[in-house]
């Protein structure tokens, strides 16, 4: 495992995993039509085996168990041993599913085994991409498929840019991170995608636009709603990240910048913002 790697596994691991098991159910609300148009553009069926890589708690496993049914077989493998004991607490002991803590560009896996690679926000954490897409190719038969959805650039995304920007004249300016370093929105360009997938040897390499309004936060009333949409941005995604060392002072000033961003987009129950992303499909190509 490289230094980056061990990296991601400790975060997932630790703070960041915890922080995601208690969010879950909102977080899960968040990416679920995102995961929906991603499962649509695979189209699984009756008796395939699937492998979700970045199953999380579980939700795009149980999704696909769904689809392909008894016949068929589902494993669902994350680095985060804290997500995959919540996935397996949730899943029907019946459903032809099955979870591994494992980091999915390294872990032993039969070859040609699987039908279908799938991931729903899963995939953008690599440190070598094209080596771990080689590595999960390897698991898929001649001729199966890959389908994930990722987001695309932080600009377009409203859960991010909206509170990112409220902190303008609270915190310092923050440098811009590598556009390419491991992270959720490593795959924003286009021709990067593409040239990943096609070096670990997958053809009919297609990036569709998908663009959705994200349930970000939720309460009884306009003003829970908000409060709620505020508490969950200072525990997950990048501003949790900036304010952590932060004290209490400038964490109470960002939250009340962040509130009234908020205050002007859509929603009752929730805070509707705009999310953007790219259902990407492949396939690893048939013998012969």
């Amino acid at each position: 495992m490289t230094e980056k790697n061990a990296d991601q596994v400790a975060n997932w691991n630790g703070e960041g995993g915890g922080r995601w098991v208690a969010n879950q159910a909102r977080l899960d609300a968040m990416a679920a039509v995102f995961g929906q148009a991603a499962l649509e553009a695979v189209a699984p069926a009756t008796g395939e085996r699937v492998l979700d890589v970045g199953c999380g708690a579980g939700a795009s496993s149980l999704a696909l168990a769904a689809r392909v049914g008894a016949q068929g077989h589902v494993l669902g493998v994350d680095i985060s041993a804290a997500l995959i004991g919540r996935a397996r607490a949730l899943a029907p002991v019946d459903a032809p599913v099955r979870f591994q803590v494992a980091d999915a560009s390294s872990v032993e896996l039969p070859e040609g085994a699987f039908d279908i690679v799938f991931s729903r926000f899963g995939v953008m954490f690599f440190d070598d991409p094209a080596r771990a897409f080689a590595h999960l190719r390897q698991a898929l038969r001649p001729g199966g498929r890959i389908a994930f959805v990722c987001w695309r650039g932080a600009t377009e995304n409203e859960w991010v840019r909206l509170p990112m920007a409220a902190l303008q004249g609270i915190v310092a300016p923050i440098a811009a991170p590598d556009p390419e370093a491991p992270g959720p929105f490593s795959f924003a360009d286009r021709d990067r995608v593409t040239g990943i997938l096609a070096a670990a040897g997958f053809t009919d390499i297609a990036l569709a636009l998908f663009d959705a309004a994200v349930p970000f936060g939720e309460g009884g009333t306009r003003d829970a709603a908000l409060d709620d949409a505020v508490k969950m941005t200072l525990e997950v995604g990048p501003l949790a990240r900036v304010l952590v060392d932060q004290p209490d002072d400038i964490r109470a000033r960002a939250s009340a910048a962040v509130r009234a961003a908020f205050a002007g987009c859509p929603g009752e129950r929730s805070v509707v913002l705009a999310g953007a992303a790219w259902i990407v499909t492949a396939r690893n190509p048939p013998l012969g």
